[in-house]
């Protein structure tokens, strides 16, 4: 569950764009001029994501073992000066034909530190990811465990997928990622799926088969993007409660 293992640990991959790929996959010249089209406007619109707040439903299932989890909440993206802040709060859990159960989780990025408060166990983690003096953008961050199509060099990209237009005339536009065999990412993924809104130009769900077979579908829902939001929601205290937290120092290289 090596992919499950990267959500949890790193759930800023969630938000997830796309850049110009234009000369990436074999296409006719109407797909590749069409997606060359989108991927361009979209790559512009991620560019100037000052502030991003959604919905999100995160769904992870294993075909294998007929079993499927979802997870509900609330996100928050916002640039402050030279930095950047992240916000989940999962807030409910189903699990497979069971009842909605309350369910909070959540995580917050600072441009330091990765803080998890589970409150099913009442434990909260810190885990430093730069240095005293470095500040990582959420974008950033996430391109470590996972193809942050969008945030990246274009020529990275290109060389480690096949992407193709699917066609959905009355729909949001549809791209499929295939991982080439010699892909950077060949170990843990096969595919990313990406349906883009029209209107907004963002990505409104994204899905991701691992080498496993399992699937991590994530949909945002009710987005906002570049309106104001209080650095407040970004800070968070210690329920009572709970234990000390645990500290994981940055790992020297």
């Amino acid at each position: 569950m090596k992919g499950f293992n990267k959500l949890r640990t790193v759930p800023v991959l969630i938000m997830v764009g796309l850049c110009n790929l234009a000369s990436c996959a074999e296409q006719s010249t109407p797909d590749a001029n069409y997606v060359s089209s989108v991927l361009d406007g979209l790559k512009q619109k991620t560019s100037q994501l000052r502030s991003y707040q959604c919905e999100v439903n995160y769904l992870f299932s294993q075909p294998l073992l007929e079993s499927k989890t979802l997870r509900t909440g609330n996100l928050y993206y916002a640039r402050f000066g030279n930095g950047s802040k992240l916000r989940i709060n999962f807030d409910t859990l189903t699990q497979d034909e069971n009842p909605k159960q309350k369910y909070g989780e959540q995580y917050i990025f600072d441009g330091r530190w990765l803080t998890h408060i589970d409150y099913q166990i009442k434990q909260v983690q810190k885990r430093q990811l730069a240095e005293a003096n470095e500040q990582i953008d959420a974008f950033e961050l996430a391109k470590r465990n996972f193809p942050l199509i969008g945030f990246d060099k274009t020529e990275d990209l290109q060389q480690q997928f096949d992407i193709n237009l699917v066609d959905e005339p009355n729909g949001p536009t549809h791209l499929h990622l295939k991982v080439k065999s010699d892909s950077q990412y060949k170990d843990d993924y096969k595919s990313v799926e990406v349906w883009i809104d029209k209107q907004l130009m963002l990505p409104a769900k994204i899905s991701a088969v691992s080498t496993e077979g399992d699937i991590y579908e994530i949909s945002f829902i009710k987005p906002k993007a570049n309106e104001a939001i209080d650095e407040k929601v970004f800070e968070f205290t210690i329920p009572d409660g709970f234990g000390q937290p645990e500290i994981i120092p940055l790992k020297k290289k």
